[in-house]
């Protein structure tokens, strides 16, 4: 469940928004964010899902997009936050969809050396959340938990690091437990 912590005003560009950008596919907990921000949003704006945050960025300064939210846990947000064309219009804590390790539900037999993937900020809850009983062979990132998945669903990789949506959208089960990381987003617009 995502929860609203706190919240400063949005600034809207002068023409309103036109389109929120963010992390996409479908499933990540920045399309989760997105959405938040869209119920802040005068109108209904729709949502541009990205498979990069940087290719939003393009997005927000070539005027595709109005407003841009992406994860403070980004490990280059900071190209956001020195970027000549954009400034930072709002900043919210929200709690992402719950996090977990998850497989294929197929049954099928799974190596207690087994494979996974993740985006690059959630690793360290491999530590936390990584059943004992399984010694990974292999740790390969993506450029989103939505895309995590995904890969796992197309036998690339035994186990997934990823979020609850995007679990259920590529059928996969978790066989750990789960938890949401409570993470400031920032909203960026063009200047």
């Amino acid at each position: 469940m995502t929860v609203e912590l706190g919240w400063i005003d949005v600034r809207s560009t002068p023409a309103g928004p036109s389109a929120i950008g963010t992390l996409g596919p479908e499933g990540t907990s920045s399309e989760q964010a997105a959405r938040l921000l869209r119920s802040r949003l005068p109108g209904i704006p729709p949502i541009v899902l990205r498979p990069t945050y940087e290719q939003a960025l393009e997005d927000v300064t070539a005027g595709t997009v109005s407003h841009v939210v992406v994860a403070n846990a980004y490990r280059d947000i900071h190209h956001f936050y020195m970027a000549d064309e954009i400034s930072l219009a709002s900043i919210f804590v929200m709690d992402t969809p719950l996090y977990g390790i998850a497989r294929r539900s197929d049954g099928s037999p799974l190596s207690n050396h087994p494979s996974v993937v993740t985006h690059p900020s959630p690793r360290p809850l491999l530590d936390q959340l990584i059943p004992a009983t399984y010694q990974l062979s292999k740790v390969a990132t993506v450029d989103s938990t939505s895309q995590a998945a995904q890969a796992v669903a197309e036998r690339r990789y035994d186990l997934a690091l990823t979020t609850e949506p995007a679990a259920s959208l590529h059928g996969l089960r978790f066989i750990s437990r789960l938890r949401p990381i409570r993470m400031v987003w920032s909203v960026f617009i063009r200047t």
